[in-house]
């Protein structure tokens, strides 16, 4: 389980890095502030698949906000995401 949660994690802090990237870049498209912004709006809202009082309330923001961020960086022109991942080569440089 916990190399599945680790697994979980790298994926969404890749993700984060490229959508950080994205976000400053000139050629980024017009959708994704928007697109972001109801993501952070999900996962602040009351309103859920499955109510955060129940014992498993919480799987569904787990499940479903790592999700949302990869679809929308999947959908992110090739040229930022290729961008993004040469920027964390010079970075790590």
């Amino acid at each position: 389980m916990f190399r599945k949660l680790a697994a979980l994690y790298a994926l969404v802090r890749t993700e984060a890095r490229i959508l950080r990237f994205a976000i400053g870049h000139p050629a980024r498209p017009a959708w994704l502030l928007p697109a972001l912004v109801a993501v952070g709006v999900y996962l602040v809202s009351p309103i859920d698949l499955i109510p955060d009082f129940l014992p498993v309330g919480l799987v569904d923001d787990l499940v479903l906000v790592p999700l949302m961020l990869s679809w929308i960086v999947r959908r992110l022109p090739e040229e930022i995401r290729r961008g993004a991942g040469a920027g964390a080569d010079d970075a790590r440089a």
